[in-house]
């Protein structure tokens, strides 16, 4: 395999790197020669395909891979992460993919008025910390821990339920809408830093994270139908998305809304 340097020496953060878009990004980032520090939740059982995944990785693209099989919503695992990846490394962050896909599916209100089976106050706030607020604090002490590259992105992920109303969604659909507005505020007041912050909009994609939606198999069948392209997203697609926001010729886009879906956004 023909070995690309690119990003020779420096560093991809991926929050939720086990699979899906974590996983697709860490994959394409290594082709172009960026190590990579994962942090995810996984079994035992999981862990273990995990770690060859990426040991294959490294090994293929000559790079260096940092798993971190620990609770990324947790203050102690995310300062263990950052004191160990400031001693095992002198490279630079150059970015931090937040691809945490954590929350409840549930219904706002049932017909048996059941409340253990209608979405809580105290379920929506775990949600919106996990799939939105939680990325301030990784990107903040990151910051703090002096590991940024000098211009640096910051990428968080979104789907087209913060817009649509989709089965069981409220939940995520809330923290998702939270975190636009998030990547604004973060756009302009990290922006002196170096820091660019995006987000992108993936188009319906078979993930695991998908499959647990209610009606996703609808979700998935009307993707096809609709989108231009005659297909659903791969994960590939958004991995391309990513590594393009990271090269040099997109220092200047920032605070952005990126649709990766075909145009499927669009009807």
């Amino acid at each position: 395999m023909e070995q690309r340097t690119q990003f020779s020496g420096l560093w991809a953060v991926i929050l939720g790197g086990s699979g899906g878009f974590g996983y697709a990004t860490a994959h394409k980032l290594a082709l172009h020669g960026m190590n990579v520090a994962v942090v995810y939740r996984e079994t035992a059982i999981a862990d273990k395909q995990v770690r060859e995944n990426y040991k294959a990785l490294a090994e293929q693209n000559n790079i260096t891979t940092l798993l971190y099989n620990i609770n990324a919503l947790d203050d102690a695992a995310r300062a263990s992460f950052i004191d160990d990846l400031s001693n095992k490394t002198t490279g630079k962050v150059k970015v931090l993919l937040h691809a945490i896909a954590r929350g409840n599916l549930k219904p706002l209100i049932t017909e048996t008025n059941d409340e253990q089976a209608e979405l809580s106050m105290h379920d929506i706030q775990l949600t919106t910390y996990a799939m939105s607020n939680s990325l301030l604090d990784w990107v903040r002490d990151l910051l703090k821990a002096g590991l940024f590259h000098s211009d640096a992105r910051v990428i968080g992920l979104t789907s087209e339920g913060v817009n649509k109303y989709w089965d069981g969604y409220a939940a995520v659909s809330i923290a998702k809408a939270s975190l636009q507005s998030l990547t604004t505020y973060m756009a302009v007041e990290f922006g002196k830093y170096g820091i660019k912050t995006n987000l992108v909009q993936a188009g319906i994609t078979e993930t695991l994270s998908l499959k647990k939606i209610p009606g996703s198999e609808q979700l998935l069948a009307h993707a096809a139908a609709r989108n231009p392209a005659g297909r659903i997203t791969q994960p590939g697609d958004v991995a391309n998305a990513v590594y393009l926001l990271c090269t040099d010729e997109a220092f200047w886009i920032n605070g952005a809304l990126i649709h990766v879906d075909g145009g499927e956004h669009c009807k």
